[in-house]
């Protein structure tokens, strides 16, 4: 029968010889500095565009790991109301308490990344994911830790294949006190290993009944704002998570394995989190034309759905933008859609796209792209 890592009388291996992972780490902290070199010489309007495009992506690639997508445009706005931001352009429409719930818990990670974790803490963040008491149509126990035995399994029926069984939920609350005092103890390591360190514990234990995931990522987020000693999240983890989603996957099944491949997994995780931080180097550019378009714009009297849908296209629209698309997006009707079309295509912002198609589309004006 497979074995896992807590079954070892070792377990678990906190201390690390943090010699064998000198070269990711020095990586990790010459990218992070990089990073943080570029962000001191942006105005505040592009940092703030970079956090709130960095944040929105943590909240919704998180659960999108798991299988579920999320609104984006309800996670930016809500996102963007929390943190005191700009809210030009964006969508008003009314956030799903399961949404709300994501928000409360990722927003909690880190703007109060100074607060211990303590078991309180952690069933609120259970309860905000499950606010209807149910994973789906399944009832399950929330904001206390799991009774029943868990194993992760894939496969048809009869074939399955275990790829993870948690430790018994009799131990559940006993290895969660060690582990919670080791997080608010441990001030040796460097904090980027502990982050590592952290995840992997807790999806080791895997405390709750459904929701390991998205919590374990949320700590990890937690001992990164305190690695950094900030609650400003210009890089989100999760979303090169998901670009890596096998990876991570294989990643933590084998260190989770009774071998317990830590060191080989803290590696993997700090090269996951430098590629994050480098995929946020590259976003700067598009958020520095992001402000600069809008700046541009500040003359003429846009309303809340023009200013939406340009921002969305200036983010990038998949596909192609039509009436119908447009009256959906912002929840009019297709008259007012096209009124509103229309008035940006005489003020020289959109036009008629000249790409065939049995339906008129629209894009963005090469001269106000290259205005900004």
């Amino acid at each position: 029968m497979k074995k896992y890592i807590h079954e070892r009388a070792a377990w678990p291996e906190t201390k690390l010889d943090e010699g064998l992972l000198y070269a990711p780490l020095v990586q990790l902290h010459h990218t992070m500095g990089r990073l943080f070199g570029k962000l001191e010489i942006l105005g505040f309007g592009v940092q703030n565009e970079l956090l709130l495009s960095s944040v929105s992506d943590e909240i919704a690639t998180s659960s999108e790991i798991e299988g579920e997508k999320l609104n984006r445009s309800s996670i930016r706005s809500s996102v963007a109301k929390r943190l005191g931001l700009e809210t030009a352009g964006m969508a008003d429409g009314a956030t799903d308490h399961y949404t709300a719930g994501v928000v409360d818990m990722a927003l909690d990670a880190t703007q109060n990344y100074d607060l211990p974790i303590t078991d309180e803490r952690l069933f609120g963040w259970h309860a905000a994911l499950f606010p209807t008491g149910r994973s789906g149509m399944r009832p399950i126990r929330v904001g206390a830790y799991r009774t029943a035995e868990i194993s992760i399994v894939s496969g048809v029926i009869g074939k399955e294949i275990e790829h993870y069984r948690a430790l018994e939920a009799k131990r559940v609350p006993e290895e969660m006190k060690r582990f919670i005092d080791w997080l608010e103890t441990d001030k040796d390591t460097d904090p980027y290993i502990n982050a590592g360190i952290a995840h992997l514990w807790f999806e080791s234990i895997h405390p709750f009944d459904d929701g390991n995931g998205r919590i374990g990522r949320a700590i990890a987020d937690c001992m990164l704002a305190r690695a950094e000693n900030s609650p400003l999240r210009y890089y989100s983890l999760s979303a090169q998570m998901l670009k890596e989603r096998k990876a991570y996957y294989d990643e933590l099944e084998l260190a989770s394995g009774y071998s317990g491949e830590l060191v080989r997994w803290v590696t993997w995780f700090l090269g996951c989190l430098t590629r994050a931080v480098t995929e946020s180097e590259q976003k700067i550019e598009a958020a520095k034309q992001k402000a600069v378009f809008f700046g541009q714009l500040r003359n003429i009297e846009l309303n809340a759905r023009q200013l939406a849908v340009l921002s969305r296209l200036i983010e990038g629209f998949e596909g192609k933008l039509t009436t119908v698309k447009w009256a959906k997006l912002c929840k009019c009707s297709h008259d007012t859609a096209l009124r509103d079309i229309d008035y940006l295509i005489q003020k020289g912002i959109l036009l008629r796209s000249t790409a065939g198609g049995r339906s008129t589309s629209y894009e963005l004006a090469q001269s106000a792209l290259s205005d900004a």
